[in-house]
């Protein structure tokens, strides 16, 4: 995600960021002649801080996302964009590397207050509120939001399902296109317009982090259209949309009924933002080199541009090198014979050359060689490798000696990865040829991100009608704890018939009882040791395997300003108040 995903977390410490070589980036001078903050500067502070308004901003994707609605999305650079028009109860405030984890209320007033020992949170809308057509914003849109986006999974199936597992009563709600009661779900009460109450049926330490997510930005019922609801969007942050052309792009400019005296951490900057769809990837290095664009997916140059940046003084100095707090893995589906036996999944977790992966999406820079599910900045992580090999190189014998205690001398099986990535077509490309020296044949099978998880990987019926046993995937924490990294890739109860992120369809009793067990422990510490467990019991199980601890690469385009790495979003740049400097 975070999809997808979602939103994931780095917490790493200043000395470790700086790139080879860049000790003397700081005198180094742009084309233009103009000083440039440094290397890294970004991720230890807001880069070209300005509050000047005015021109327009420009995003490129290589892709499509897999939608721009607030309550229908699990990439973590739409959580990041969708707060310029889509105010949460909760978010991240702008702060470079573990600084940007802080959460701070948003749409909220404060913080919520929990009763009940955790299983009850209430929160109390800001006063002045409105949406972009001047209407006010109430806490029925916000519960109306939450069970748009959670309980109609067969109309919008691409965000997590939180909500729907632990609200009480969640299992049998049919959502807002189905169950025409006006009352919608009874464990979320509005009992005035300002305020609203979540009644879950297990306490739920982390509920704040949970109501971060864009799914809580409001959305009014007369306006909602469903899965076209994409096409006209009403607006509760400081921009609106002027237009949108599905696959193309779409533009943004400033909401009039946004007040600034309602929200303390926009700034609405640019008089427009346009958000281009299906660039070529190296045109998109191209034009944040140029200082003319901002790379939305924000996972960083391609390989051949990152040569070029890394051997050029100028330019490695206008570059943010940071862990995004995200693991690059390829999970092992369980439900595909033959891997519906461990022994299987063990001869693959053996095989592959790691460092050949590693190589394959960029070398070091790109990220370390990872041995566990929970990166190392993540609360409960425990250095572990279960699967050891010389190097991390692989271990040709190990792989054949399970294979031989699954009963198989050789397997045949596809692998899935995303077409628009090249870094990731590469890596999977290394682990098939890792596969073949021990005598498992997988051939490559390529997907556009857009719909990777809509209608291919994330959808368990074609993943085993296509025989892909093995899907290539990156993920980062939905929020900075254990939970929020592990519950929507290893929980069976969030395996979906589309938009799944559970790749491996791994429905351990004891793994799903663990996280249950965490999320309601009060104590920190407590907690932390559950997801070190649950972390062994999943490599033990050896469905998926872990490739690489992800670092992003970043380019810093000299003409935006309030450029800051945040660790709330993979180490993407904070996209909330970013401006355009003068020319």
């Amino acid at each position: 995600m975070r999809r997808s995903a979602l939103a994931a977390i780095a917490a790493i410490g200043t000395a470790s960021l700086f790139l080879a070589g860049c000790s003397k980036a700081d005198d180094n001078k742009n084309e233009n002649g103009t000083k440039s903050a440094g290397a890294n500067a970004a991720t230890k502070g807001v880069v070209n801080a300005s509050d000047k308004k005015g021109g327009t901003l420009t995003y490129e994707l290589s892709d499509v996302p897999d939608s721009f609605d607030p309550g229908n999305t699990y990439y973590a650079y739409m959580y990041n964009l969708s707060r310029l028009y889509a105010r949460p109860l909760m978010t991240f405030q702008p702060g470079a590397g573990e600084k940007g984890n802080t959460l701070v209320p948003d749409l909220a007033a404060s913080k919520g207050a929990p009763s009940d020992g955790g299983k009850t949170w209430t929160y109390k809308l800001r006063a002045g509120l409105k949406y972009e057509d001047g209407s006010p914003i109430t806490s029925k849109d916000v519960k109306y939001a939450v069970e748009r986006s959670n309980f109609a999974r067969d109309v919008l199936s691409l965000g997590p399902n939180y909500f729907q597992q632990f609200m009480a009563g969640g299992d049998k709600y049919k959502g807002p296109y189905k169950d025409k009661n006006a009352k919608g779900l009874s464990s979320i009460e509005t009992p005035d317009d300002t305020t609203i109450v979540f009644h879950l049926k297990q306490a739920f330490q982390e509920f704040d982090y949970l109501v971060a997510a864009p799914q809580t930005a409001p959305v009014p019922q007369a306006k909602d259209k469903g899965v076209d609801y994409v096409k006209s969007i009403v607006s509760s942050g400081s921009y609106k949309f002027q237009s949108y052309e599905d696959g193309k792009q779409a533009v943004l400019v400033r909401n009039e009924n946004w007040d600034a005296k309602t929200d303390p951490l926009r700034k609405q900057l640019p008089d427009k933002i346009v958000v281009k769809l299906k660039v070529n990837p190296e045109t998109i290095d191209q034009d944040v080199l140029a200082g003319n664009a901002i790379d939305l997916a924000g996972t960083g140059v391609q390989a051949s541009t990152q040569a070029k940046v890394l051997t050029d003084a100028s330019q490695k100095a206008n570059t943010d090198n940071t862990y995004g707090g995200r693991l690059v893995y390829m999970a092992i589906n369980t439900k595909v014979k033959p891997f519906d036996k461990v022994e299987c999944r063990k001869a693959v977790q053996f095989a592959i050359d790691k460092v050949s992966v590693q190589t394959a999406e960029g070398g070091p820079i790109r990220g370390d060689v990872a041995s566990t599910v929970l990166p190392p900045d993540i609360p409960g992580y425990e250095k572990s490798d279960v699967y050891a090999s010389a190097g991390s190189k692989g271990d040709t014998a190990k792989a054949k000696e399970q294979l031989k205690a699954c009963g198989k001398s050789s397997i045949s099986t596809n692998i899935s990865a995303r077409s628009d990535r090249p870094q990731e077509i590469d890596a999977a490309t290394a682990i098939i040829n890792s596969l073949k020296a021990v005598g498992i044949t997988a051939s490559l099978k390529q997907y556009p991100s857009g719909k990777y998880f809509t209608d291919y990987a994330g959808v368990p019926k074609f993943a085993t009608k296509q025989n892909i046993g093995l899907e290539m995937m990156q993920w980062g924490a939905d929020w900075p704890s254990g939970y929020g990294f592990l519950q929507q890739i290893l929980n069976g109860k969030a395996i979906s018939q589309s938009g799944n992120t559970n790749l491996s369809q791994y429905d351990n009793k004891d793994v799903n009882d663990l996280l249950g067990k965490a999320i309601g422990t009060e104590d920190n510490a407590a907690r932390n040791s559950l997801y070190t467990q649950i972390d062994k019991k999943t490599m033990d199980d050896a469905v998926l395997v872990p490739l690489t601890y992800f670092k992003v690469l970043l380019a810093r385009p000299q003409s935006y300003t309030n450029l800051v790495s945040t660790a709330a979003f993979s180490g993407q740049y904070d996209y909330l108040n970013i401006g355009v400097a003068s020319k």
